[in-house]
């Protein structure tokens, strides 16, 4: 019984350790990602197109928590490098690379391992082949997403389900712009502002 005891509290306390060690988004830290996500089109805009994007995130969490229940969170404000573009149209795939200047992301109040967030993004993209066909090779990607981070000892992954507008805005005649739905995975780390 005495070992069993001893083995007990062996398991709680390295448990603890592990829940005390996830970093999780806190005022004054930083966030570090890589993601990757793919989706297909939806009615709204130009059918039988896909897309696939890959990019790195920093991120600034810029609030303590704010707003009271369940709508408690801290805000942060983050920009994504986006080197790798796909968009696979009927006539062509084109390849790209974008820039996401501002992402302005509500990160939930903490639950357990599960921190969910909310996010508005906005970008330019630029493509060798024009997207959609006959249109232009410079977009904007307008987004919203809903995702939660799994939060781990040391690294978060999140998954998330993410809109994407893709629109020329006017700089070329046509401009039907691309609708899709995405998944998106990540894999990051949150960096407390506060040192240990």
């Amino acid at each position: 019984m005495t070992a069993l005891r001893r083995i007990t509290a062996a398991v709680l306390l390295a448990w603890g350790s592990l829940c005390i060690a996830q970093a999780a988004p806190e005022q004054g830290g930083h966030e570090v990602q890589i993601w990757v996500g793919g989706g297909h089109s939806v009615p709204g805009g130009t059918a039988n197109t896909g897309a696939f994007n890959a990019g790195l995130r920093y991120g600034w969490i810029l609030t303590g928590p704010h707003l009271p229940g369940f709508l408690r969170g801290r805000f942060e404000y983050a920009v994504d490098a986006v080197p790798l573009f796909l968009v696979f149209q009927p006539a062509n795939t084109a390849y790209g690379v974008g820039f996401d200047p501002f992402a302005l992301k509500w990160n939930f109040q903490r639950r357990g391992r599960l921190s969910p967030f909310l996010e508005l993004t906005g970008g330019v993209l630029f493509t060798d082949h024009n997207v959609p066909t006959y249109t232009n090779t410079v977009n904007f990607m307008d987004q919203a997403a809903l995702g939660m981070h799994i939060l781990g000892p040391r690294h978060n992954v999140s998954l998330e389900l993410r809109y994407m507008h893709i629109s020329n805005a006017g700089l070329a005649n046509l401009n039907p712009g691309v609708n899709t739905v995405q998944v998106r995975l990540g894999v990051g780390r949150f960096f407390s502002s506060h040192k240990h």
